[in-house]
């Protein structure tokens, strides 16, 4: 864990053409309105050609504002909105683009992270949870990262293609100019953007867990979390590389399944439909207005059904959202079938039949990027064809491993006490302080 010395961390915020931003208090000499484009490959600024810019604050009073930075990239609820920060901007070019980067501390990082994630009425032992598993889960990202550099890591081909197959998962080691990026596809970090109320409370559970990670050999966890497991959660290689964590199980999320029921195994398509075609007792299925508004933003209360839903598509409109998602014509899709399921149901190879190929798909993101204008709530789900085309029953909300947010609320809202909940989800880890 030597790398957890790295107290400061690089943010990828935004990637645009051109960036407008505003520097708010003394930047050196630079304040107020500003804008940074590319040409010849540099950056082009107050009409001269830059390598890079940094533009480091002069006191802790200062922030910045980006303009036009999407959030919820490739989600149902993308959108622009204009983002403010605090600490270091520093712009470079990337794949013809500028890029955004925000520097600063491990712990304002968390605090905005949770306070983006989360609403001021969450409850204090959630928070406190949330802190250690967002902490753990960006020390570890650090540290993996630096053992892929000194080539002490496996890294693994996270795009297999074959005439019959076609594997594909996305993780952070996609980022190579910064540590982590400021959207969902690694932790939705929206600077000082939101209301304040949040801040105070967040900051309080932030301080409060202060260097708390989870660990587990001597390792800091790779402590993923979702929205919504839909009563299971799932584990490890279903979404990303073939690495098995003892403490990402697929377990039950409630306090205990009940003793003269066997506890299904989702794995198999028969336990598999019956789960997910009812709607059984767990943490996370809960419509508890109180409880969701500590978890759900604004816009992400835009999704009203989570623990179970269904979309229904006819033949022509799922073949001509599969060619256009996944750029993959299979003719008039004749079929969905689910070829392997993870320990939650979900699906991670799917097969789609149609009348000019066939072709097996995963992991579970490709499946629901392909099926979806955005992404499908999750890959937890049975498919019903009839004469006109398919309805999906599913459930959850993300790829279910790890933590459960919504789960975690209602257990928060329990009376349980932030370790517990941290047991429940990881149940071999342990709790270190590390600084």
């Amino acid at each position: 864990m030597g790398s957890t010395s790295q107290k400061t961390i690089e943010v990828g915020i935004l990637l645009a053409d051109s960036v407008s931003f505003q520097l708010e208090g003394n930047f050196g000499r630079y304040s107020g309105s500003y804008e940074v484009s590319l040409k010849e490959n540099r950056l082009f600024f107050e009409g001269m050609l830059y390598d890079t810019l940094c533009f480091d604050p002069d006191s802790q009073a200062c922030s910045f504002v980006l303009n036009d930075v999407v959030i919820g990239i490739d989600f149902h609820w993308e959108r622009k909105e204009d983002e403010r920060f605090k600490g270091t901007l520093r712009f470079i070019p990337e794949k013809g683009k500028v890029r955004a980067i925000n520097s600063l501390s491990v712990e304002d990082y968390l605090i905005s992270v949770i306070a983006s994630e989360m609403s001021a009425t969450s409850t204090p032992e959630y928070l406190k949870a949330h802190a250690v598993i967002s902490r753990s889960w960006l020390l570890s990202q650090i540290e993996k990262k630096h053992d892929l550099q000194k080539q002490e890591a496996v890294r693994f081909n996270s795009d297999l293609r074959t005439p019959d197959e076609w594997i594909k998962w996305w993780d952070r080691e996609d980022h190579d100019l910064f540590d982590v990026c400021a959207d969902d596809h690694c932790q939705r970090y929206q600077g000082i953007t939101r209301p304040s109320l949040a801040f105070e409370s967040v900051k309080k559970a932030v301080e409060g867990t202060r260097g708390e990670v989870l660990t587990s050999g001597g390792t800091i966890c790779d402590a993923r979390f979702s929205k919504c497991c839909g009563g299971f959660m799932e584990t490890f290689p279903t979404s990303w590389e073939p690495v098995e964590y003892s403490y990402l199980r697929g377990n039950y999320d409630g306090e205990s399944f009940p003793e003269d029921i066997p506890v299904p195994d989702l794995t198999q398509p028969v336990q598999a439909e019956v789960w997910i075609r009812s709607e059984p007792p767990a943490f996370c299925n809960t419509a508890d207005e109180t409880v969701l508004s500590q978890v759900l933003n604004s816009y992400d209360r835009e999704t009203k059904s989570f623990y179970r839903w269904k979309v229904k598509y006819t033949f022509e409109e799922v073949s001509d959202l599969v060619r256009r998602r996944i750029g993959e014509d299979f003719g008039l899709i004749t079929d969905l079938i689910p070829v392997e399921r993870g320990k939650s149901g979900r699906i991670c190879r799917l097969k789609i039949v149609g009348t000019h190929k066939a072709l097996v798909i995963g992991k579970d993101l490709l499946i629901r990027k392909a099926l979806s204008e955005s992404h499908l709530y999750s890959s937890a789900f049975v498919v019903e064809k009839n004469s006109k085309g398919f309805t999906l029953f599913g459930a959850g909300w993300g790829h279910g491993v790890g933590f459960c947010q919504i789960g975690g609320a209602v257990m928060a809202s329990k009376g349980y006490p932030y370790k517990d909940i941290l047991k429940h989800y990881f149940p071999t880890a342990g709790i270190e302080k590390i600084y």
